[in-house]
């Protein structure tokens, strides 16, 4: 660093971030980024799932579902990503490994490759899963004023709400 550089011109280490003072408290910040985080490692076991369902799908309704499950996760790469982001902006790091993704999903994993109707009851499944878990966190975003956060898990309810009824009406 330059010797005439002042204390008031250096930038301040990543790890020294300026308080957020969006009009939230703390407390509450905290709680949506707990649910959030929940929310984030439930849609990535579900990314990572329904990728995997997409590659190994087989049998009569292979190309309908195959298509579909591509529709399926990419959206849901999206929503990891604006998942993390949400968490950020209420000031709080993400999670971002998949062992903390472990720890904090709900998903079931898939260690085998199911049958293709087995694969659409289990995304069925993990999808109002997705759903519910969202829906906790509306009752955290309304108790605690946060109408963007509310927004967002009304944005994903109603994908993983429609996902699941197109998923079960493939059956």
């Amino acid at each position: 660093m330059d010797s005439m550089t002042t204390d008031t011109q250096r930038t301040p280490p990543s790890n020294e971030a300026l308080p957020v003072q969006t009009g939230l408290a703390d407390e509450k910040r905290k709680a949506l980024a707990e649910g959030l985080a929940r929310v984030l490692a439930d849609t990535y076991t579900l990314l990572g799932k329904t990728h995997g369902f997409h590659w190994n799908v087989t049998g009569h309704h292979f190309h309908s579902l195959h298509e579909m499950f591509q529709d399926q996760y990419e959206d849901l790469t999206d929503a990891v990503d604006e998942l993390a982001e949400r968490i950020r902006a209420l000031g709080h790091f993400s999670p971002g490994s998949l062992s903390q993704f472990l720890k904090l999903t709900s998903i079931e994993d898939e260690h085998g490759v199911p049958s293709a109707d087995e694969m659409v009851r289990q995304l069925v499944r993990d999808n109002e899963l997705v759903t519910r878990a969202c829906r906790e966190v509306v009752a955290i975003a309304q108790d605690a004023g946060d109408t963007v956060t509310e927004d967002l898990m009304n944005q994903r309810m109603a994908y993983h709400e429609k996902a699941a009824w197109m998923l079960r009406a493939s059956l």
